[in-house]
């Protein structure tokens, strides 16, 4: 049970004194009751609870898929550039949203956004294994030793090393393009891998997280919401 000022104010109805105003109006009723009290205890996920007539479709949690464009920030907020969040159609907006993992500001594809931490930290620790797969275009060849190195498992300079990653030259593209494996994500990781390899990530786009891929009719900058079978399917198959 939670009071009725907080749950409306959690689901975008507006600020918490914006929806207190909403309640003394008398525009909120609660199982056909008309509620005046902020303070009044409800149960969001039982208690059928109207606002101006319309019914609240409460999510405890949001969970947003977005085909992120280059030149954006996969960050909550910053006062000098656009970021994700910003991207967000009204609908979607909710206090503590936040991008689930990062893509670098120049890099394209799938993001997800949601205000549950738990689900993030399980889908992005490196010990639950959740495969992330990009499409890499470098500026020279793929040749053999470089998906050798991958496979063993890439050191930086200063010693760290990548888990065990897979790199492939599907036939549907040509040798400069491969499709890149990974279940870790860390600072600038694929780039990186692939300099220690003499080569240069042209454009980067991430196509999918476990077994959830990139909705091929999602529009660049567009996003969506995710139903429980997406969220499944980033861990069926993945957790070890």
């Amino acid at each position: 049970m939670e009071r009725i000022d907080k749950i409306l104010a959690s689901q975008n109805i507006g600020s918490r004194k914006e929806v207190q105003k909403i309640i003394k109006s008398g525009d909120v009723c609660i199982n056909g009751e008309v509620c005046r009290k902020n303070d009044f205890k409800a149960d969001p996920e039982n208690d059928i609870i109207t606002v101006r007539g319309q019914a609240l479709n409460y999510r405890k949690h949001i969970y947003i898929m977005m085909n992120k464009p280059g030149g954006v920030l996969s960050a909550s907020r910053d006062k000098n550039a656009m970021t994700v969040i910003d991207l967000l159609p009204s609908e979607y907006r909710r206090r503590g949203l936040f991008p689930a993992g990062r893509l670098d500001k120049d890099t394209e594809g799938l993001l997800i956004i949601t205000d549950d931490g738990d689900f993030a930290h399980k889908m992005l620790s490196p010990k639950n294994h959740i495969e992330k797969r990009y499409v890499a275009v470098l500026d020279g060849e793929i040749k053999q030793d470089t998906i050798s190195a991958f496979k063993k498992g890439i050191i930086f300079a200063d010693g760290t090393k990548c888990m065990p990653a897979q790199l492939e030259v599907p036939d549907i593209y040509d040798q400069k393009t491969g499709i890149v494996t990974i279940c870790e994500g860390k600072f600038h990781q694929v780039k990186k891998m692939f300099a220690c390899c003499g080569l240069n990530v042209v454009h980067l786009k991430r196509i999918s997280i476990g077994n959830l891929h990139l909705d091929s009719k999602l529009p660049i900058g567009e996003c969506k919401l995710l139903n429980n079978l997406d969220k499944e399917l980033i861990f069926i198959g993945n957790i070890h």
